[in-house]
């Protein structure tokens, strides 16, 4: 049977890292931060914390990652832990809720974003259909070459994050513009700090997700015991100083009512620019459209190996356990996601594929760090990484998850909320399905 092979060396791993996690979430969820906090001083602590409370949650994944550096991440964590319902379930809830509209919501972003320069491309047919192509187009990258995807990966990588240190230092020059204490409205002034916050780092959930998908393909790692911690630990403490000073330069630079004129499309801070604010604002159009490209490029080349490694396993459609006898890729599973990617960028809007996403995202990473409690009783748990005070950093992670979870009904759209929630609960009857064909 064709097997996968380790041909991603440490490049590769921070490329798609940072390539998932700072793409449409950046320019998108901007404007949802800053509504759902009431402030644009707010929306920068609630980006800082939406980092910090990653840190509990990358240790943790740093230690079961070197313990089994393999394909699947959550699926064969909770396979190990004993569990089969429940790896399956994570599965399920993963591939129809979060990771499959992942790539809806980035390719639709990525077709906003160039709406600057022709406006029929936000939110109309003709922006779906680009955002169809460009998914297509990417998925042939990958169904014929891994390693030809991870090189254009890094290239994507290091082109995107240019403009977005431009902006952070520009941006410093305009604290003192005012834009940063404007005084939230009257609906938000009556709420409590603290609940503006838990829905403000809710909200930025989308836009920090995405660290964990390295470990989907870690089976195709080199090294994987001393490169899968440096690429986990480095990358989450530079994206959450990046994120937070990119808030602060958006809110120093563009008025609190213009950013919140903004939700639910793609925001330009670069527009508010006086003095070269036509160049800039293309220039950072184009920019935001290399990212996000680099962003749907990663979760093409990561996500399909979660339904490769369970139909392995004889616990999901067969299909999507096919190796290519040429290019050694998971094809089908490429070829199926990126399909009912498609589909569903003809089915909703972004704010409501993220609440959707959200949600589902959220209680699938408390699955996962709570099973660490038992792959510590378990006699093949050997891992080369050990996290620090793990018990309390699960119970952190498990319990932030929870919280922020409560957080997403206030953030989005009941609908989307809703419709993620019935789609987790039909997982176990289906696994149940696929047992008994096993």
């Amino acid at each position: 049977m064709a097997e996968l092979t380790r041909k991603l060396n440490l490049g590769h791993m921070l490329a798609i890292i940072v390539g998932t996690v700072i793409g449409s979430g950046v320019f998108i969820t901007l404007p949802i931060v800053a509504r759902e906090t009431g402030s644009p001083n707010l929306a920068v602590l609630a980006w800082l914390i939406g980092g910090i409370i990653w840190i509990p949650q990358i240790l943790i994944l740093a230690e079961m990652a070197t313990a089994y550096p393999e394909q699947g991440f959550g699926y064969l964590y909770l396979r190990k832990a004993g569990s089969k319902p429940l790896a399956f379930l994570y599965v399920w809830t993963v591939f129809w809720t979060s990771d499959t509209p992942s790539i809806t919501i980035i390719a639709l972003s990525a077709s906003s974003a160039l709406s600057y320069f022709y406006s029929p491309l936000d939110g109309t047919v003709i922006g779906k259909l680009f955002a169809a192509l460009l998914i297509a187009s990417l998925t042939y990258v990958h169904y014929r070459n891994v390693r030809h995807g991870g090189n254009l990966q890094i290239v994507l990588t290091i082109v995107k994050i240019s403009p977005l240190v431009l902006l952070a230092i520009i941006g410093l020059f305009y604290l003192k513009s005012g834009n940063l204490f404007f005084t939230p409205v009257a609906e938000k002034a009556s709420t409590g700090v603290f609940t503006l916050l838990v829905a403000g780092v809710a909200a930025s959930t989308w836009s920090y997700a995405g660290f964990p998908n390295i470990l989907y393909m870690a089976g195709e790692v080199q090294d994987p015991q001393r490169n899968l911690p440096r690429a986990l630990i480095g990358s989450t403490v530079g994206i959450t100083l990046a994120y937070t000073l990119i808030a602060l330069a958006t809110g120093a630079i563009v008025p609190h009512d213009k950013l919140l004129a903004a939700v639910g499309s793609f925001a330009n801070p670069f527009q508010y620019l006086p003095i070269f604010a036509a160049i800039s604002a293309s220039f950072l159009a184009i920019a935001a459209f290399i990212s996000m490209v680099g962003a749907t490029n990663a979760c093409i080349m990561v996500q399909p190996r979660m339904q490769y490694a369970i139909a392995r396993d004889g616990l999901f459609f067969k299909v999507f356990g096919h190796i290519h006898p040429k290019y050694a890729t998971p094809d089908f599973s490429i070829l199926l996601q990126s399909g009912l990617a498609i589909l569903l960028i003809f089915v909703g809007n972004i704010e409501a594929l993220l609440g959707y996403f959200t949600l589902s995202y959220l209680l699938q990473n408390a699955l996962v760090y709570g099973a660490l409690f038992k792959l510590r009783t378990i006699e093949d748990y050997h891992p080369s990484y050990r996290a620090p005070a793990w018990r309390l950093m699960t119970v952190l992670a498990v319990a932030i998850q929870l919280y922020l979870a409560y957080g997403t009904f206030i953030a989005y759209p009941t609908g989307g909320v809703l419709a993620a929630a019935l789609i987790i609960g039909s997982g176990l009857p289906i696994y149940y399905y696929f047992k008994s064909r096993a």
